[in-house]
């Protein structure tokens, strides 16, 4: 389609006029030649070896992002990105023939920023001509088992978007490269096809699959990353480096490496040329008989490499120079400078078929003891808060798009939503929202979200002062999960403005601080509200501390409109005597219209759990338990648990207690039984009048450490639901794969962790099921799980350890901070459904999305002004169940990026997977939709114009993707599990 059509309905000349100018930068001078173009070639009767220099630029680990830019604080490791990419930049100059990949482009902006226009036009031409090759591109190498899908695309899409505006076509990387994450999630794949790479290259899998994979010339692959999309929308060819990521042994030469350079002067004594030479003949020769074709790849680079550039290219020039010269002599190794483009375009030529895999690489284990499951749960708390930093930047896009122009600059002052955006982007790299950084790292990861949640705050301030016409002042309480929030303790009457960010309506349980024991609550239309007010629980009081005094809390539950708000207001009414205290005994039941739970009235613990519309019943018992972490001091392994890795000492759990102290309330609006394990640990199952899902609200910690034993702590579930083994997760919040115990579904697994090497990822949900009953937990974090025993599930909540795994972090995973010196004290939540397998998916997907992408809740003292507009949505109607409103953000002062999603897997709902049609045109309640065109999923190229690489499968024929036509130029239907992306032109109403 040409340029000049690409926003359908929009009049030429506004383009002619300029009066709108393309998001999507297609600038290419006539002397470019990057990409595929840019490659050296090759010769077909010699076996040729793809150079790749290269440094692999953590986001933070050590050092913060900042100290890791700068090159600070090198006592603790010495890293200076910047002083990278000016020698690069400097040595590329000194010979045409040199090549370099970047990667981060979170690093590469900043040093962008701060070079001349002389030196960005230099860098310009040198990725021009594919001497500077970007790949992957996002702004950080993502962790691929903690993070939620919607927050990779938007980390993914900040990258590319610099990247397509800085260098247009020639800065569009084709290669995804996550060569360090600790295992791989097929919903990468799945995102990394559909946004439009040709291929992906790994460093990591587990050792055992790579034993195998050498042994039959499987290390290179296509990739079946989904089960719904019609192949091969989400094929991609994976690749699995040879040396992890480092170069071959002996052939490192950055100025911290320690092995010999070529000393090329025949006169001097230690002259080494034909040992080079032989040795790395050999290298690539041994490389080559487990690799298929007559090429292979050999990463010359590392951690923080090419700080002093020189190094690496002076003896890389040689290398080429001095292996070459033996072709004269009969060799038939041909080695050049390349890059993983160049390399995949070789093997792409080779015209060969590939294995095909549909699973994902978890777990991973580097050793028979040394399963890197750990950090599935490592850092509870800021895998909180990152999940929460997500929902409140998809609300801050949200309101930047429906308050105009104003959310930015309005009566609340300058506010933004890159500060946050970038932040996140930030916290997605594997050593943040993973956990595997030092403390001080972790910190900084927070603070940075802090901080872009307070630019985004006033923001949200302006939109909804425009959107409502009221000025007044906006209170946010984010500490509402500990029962703190000032002005609602001190207010005799205030108002909660509920925004969802959801396309569909939402009935949420709203829980506010309270000092009174009586209030009238009324929604947007002046209907009174049920609520309850109920005594702070002990173990509240106690994770508080000194942070809020609340004796109490208002209960009641709120409906949403969808991308909308809806105001409620809140005003004591003559106090009456306090509520009435907890009933000290274990209650029989707690039921709604919906669930029943059941309690042992002997040990206070759950014993049944009810769907009254099915008409099912499991037996269901609940505990908390902890796992000794090994210390590395045993027989078998000198392996601990630490940051990355989970080992217990043993496979039996201790349990925390038998029994419970119990205390219970039972209200209309909702039923708590408030349980006591021990002194750190606590919860309280709570049933809202509402809800299909019971709700249990775990706290644990500190964990106590006297007995200089570390702790993994989990809670488990126990059913008589039949599972052979099986149990079920998500990828990335996503797509749902099927799990067996002790079992691989692509090598014959030798189990030596009967725990840690069954220990899987759940980022939003996980469960188990037989013929006749589903048991789905959603959790509010990514968290570590596994089925150990038939008909139960467990997850990891907590972890402190007093060792450090010895991968390079240095430092044991024992989180303490100012507020608890003693040991963290971590606060979460499961959400349980009881559901027929046929139709569970209509439940918990949607239950899943409202934990991830939950209300935002502000709050104004006193009376609102008459003229206040109490209640907006967004949209016209809400969106049908199975369509989910991804992405709604300010592209430019014209523009609105929006994704649209099904959420439903091809065969999981009767009533929801089925492909779904939207009208574009009637989406929106307050914009004009002028104009629509397709992108691809991460926004950097149209999506007609999206050509891959076609790959042919070993084991079967791909069928042809099924084209179809949307039934109108506004219309656009969506298949299950299908992203759509699509910019739009639009003006306010």
């Amino acid at each position: 389609m040409a340029a000049s059509s690409r926003l359908l309905l929009i009049p030429l000349l506004l383009f002619f006029s300029g009066v709108f100018s393309f998001p999507l930068d297609q600038k290419k001078t006539d002397t470019t030649t990057c990409g595929y173009q840019s490659c050296h070639s090759t010769k077909a009767d010699m076996l040729n070896v793809h150079l790749v220099p290269h440094t692999h630029d953590d986001v933070g680990w050590l050092k913060t992002v900042d100290q890791y830019f700068y090159g600070d604080r090198n006592n603790i490791q010495h890293a200076g990105v910047q002083y990278i990419l000016d020698s690069v930049v400097d040595q590329l100059l000194k010979n045409p023939d040199r090549r370099f990949i970047y990667v981060e482009t979170a690093f590469f902006y900043r040093w962008w920023k701060q070079q001349s226009s002389s030196m960005q036009q230099t860098v310009t031409q040198l990725v021009n001509e594919g001497r500077l090759e970007f790949v992957n591109g996002g702004w950080c190498m993502s962790d691929e088992a903690t993070t939620h899908y919607s927050a990779v695309i938007d980390q993914m899409t900040e990258g590319l978007r610099f990247l397509n505006e800085t260098f247009g076509v020639c800065g569009r990387p084709r290669v995804a490269w996550h060569i360090d994450p600790f295992g791989h999630a097929r919903e990468h794949a799945s995102i990394f096809a559909q946004m439009g790479y040709d291929g992906l290259f790994l460093g990591r899998l587990d050792y055992q699959d790579r034993s195998r994979r050498m042994k039959e010339k499987e290390q290179e692959l296509l990739w079946r990353a989904s089960d719904s999309l019609t192949p091969p929308m989400a094929d991609l060819f994976t690749g699995i480096l040879p040396n992890g990521y480092n170069p071959p042994e002996g052939f490192c030469w950055d100025q911290l490496c320690t092995d010999a350079p070529i000393r090329d002067d025949p006169d001097l004594e230690d002259y080494n040329v034909e040992d080079v030479v032989l040795r790395f003949l050999h290298a690539a020769n041994s490389q080559a008989l487990v690799y298929k074709t007559n090429h292979i790849i050999m990463t010359m680079g590392s951690d923080f490499q090419y700080e002093n550039a020189n190094l690496w290219y002076k003896n890389l020039d040689k290398l080429i120079r001095y292996v070459n010269a033996q072709q004269t002599n009969g060799s038939n190794v041909n080695v050049l400078y390349s890059t993983p483009s160049c390399y995949l375009q070789e093997l792409h030529r080779a015209n060969l078929t590939w294995p095909l895999k549909e699973d994902d690489f978890f777990p991973y284990a580097d050793n028979a003891h040394d399963f890197w499951t750990g950090y599935f749960t490592s850092r509870p708390a800021l895998k909180r808060y990152e999940r929460i930093s997500n929902s409140n930047l998809q609300t801050c896009n949200q309101l930047e798009v429906l308050g105009g122009p104003t959310s930015r600059k309005g009566h609340f002052g300058k506010g933004d939503s890159q500060t946050l955006r970038r932040a996140m982007a930030v916290a997605q790299h594997h050593d943040a929202v993973s956990g595997t950084e030092k403390q001080h790292v972790a910190n900084d990861y927070a603070r940075k979200l802090a901080n872009g949640w307070q630019h985004c705050q006033v923001l949200v301030s302006n939109s909804l002062a425009s959107l409502s016409g009221s000025s007044a002042e906006r209170t946010y309480c984010d500490s509402l999960n500990i029962s703190v929030c000032p002005l609602t303790e001190s207010s005799k009457k205030f108002s909660v403005s509920v925004y969802n960010p959801l396309a569909q309506t939402v009935t949420w349980p709203v829980r506010l601080p309270v000092n009174r024991t009586a209030f009238r609550v009324t929604d947007a239309k002046g209907r009174s509200v049920d609520s309850q007010v109920v005594p702070v629980s002990r173990a509240t009081q106690g994770v508080r501390r000194n942070r809020g005094f609340a004796m109490n809390e208002l209960v009641f539950q709120v409906q949403a409109p969808p991308l909308g708000y809806s105001m409620y207001s809140v005003s004591v009414v003559q106090d009456q005597p306090p509520p009435s205290p907890p009933e000290h005994s274990v209650p029989t039941e707690i039921q709604n219209k919906y669930l029943k739970a059941t309690f042992d009235p002997d040990t206070g613990l759950l014993s049944s759990l009810s769907n009254l519309e099915t008409k099912q019943t499991i037996k269901l018992s609940q505990n908390f338990y902890w796992y000794n972490a090994s210390d590395g001091n045993n027989k078998e392994s000198g392996q601990p648990s630490g940051a990355y890795i989970f080992r217990p000492n043993s496979s039996t759990p201790n349990i925390i207690s038998k029994t419970a102290t119990v205390e219970s309330f039972q209200t209309s609006v909702v039923q708590e039984v408030r349980q006591w394990f021990a002194p750190w640990v606590s919860q309280v199952v709570r049933l809202y009048a509402d809800s299909k899902a019971l709700e249990l609200e775990w706290t644990v910690g500190p964990l106590p450490i006297s007995d200089e034993q570390g702790k993994e702590v989990i809670t488990r579930l126990d059913t008589n639901i039949q599972t052979s083994q099986f149990f079920y997760t998500d990828s990335n919040g996503r797509e749902v794969l099927q799990r067996k115990k002790d079992f691989r579904p692509t090598w014959q697994l030798k189990q030596t962790e009967p725990i840690a090497g069954n220990y899987y990822p759940i980022n939003s949900r996980a469960f188990i099921k037989d013929d006749v009953d589903q048991l789905t937990v959603v959790t509010d974090r990514s968290q570590g799980g596994s089925s150990i025993q038939n008909g139960s599930l467990e997850i990891m909540l907590h972890r402190r350890l007093l060792h450090d795994d010895y991968r390079g972090v240095g430092e044991p995973l024992d989180e303490a901070s100012e507020i608890f010196p003693e040991g963290l004290v971590v606060r979460g939540r499961l959400l349980l459904s009881l559901d027929r397998p046929a139709s569970a998916a209509d439940t918990h997907r949607p239950l899943a999305q409202e934990v991830v992408f939950q209300p935002l809740l502000t709050f104004t003292d006193g009376e609102l002004t008459p003229n206040t507009q109490l209640e907006f949505s967004g949209l016209q109607a809400a969106l049908p169940p199975a369509v989910h409103l991804l992405t709604f953000s300010q592209w430019d002062d014209e523009s609105v990026l929006l994704r649209l999603e099904h959420q439903f897997q091809s065969w999981e709902s009767k009533l929801y997977s089925h492909p779904v049609t939207v009208n574009l045109k009637k989406l929106f309640s307050t914009l004009d939709v002028l104009g629509v065109s397709e992108l691809n999923l991460s926004a950097n190229q149209w999506k007609d114009e999206m050509k891959r690489f076609d790959w042919t499968p070993q084991k079967e024929e791909t069928p042809t993707l099924k084209k179809f036509e949307d039934p109108s130029v506004w219309e656009v239907t969506l298949r299950p599990m299908e992203i759509r992306t699509f910019l739009l032109r639009v003006d306010r109403r």
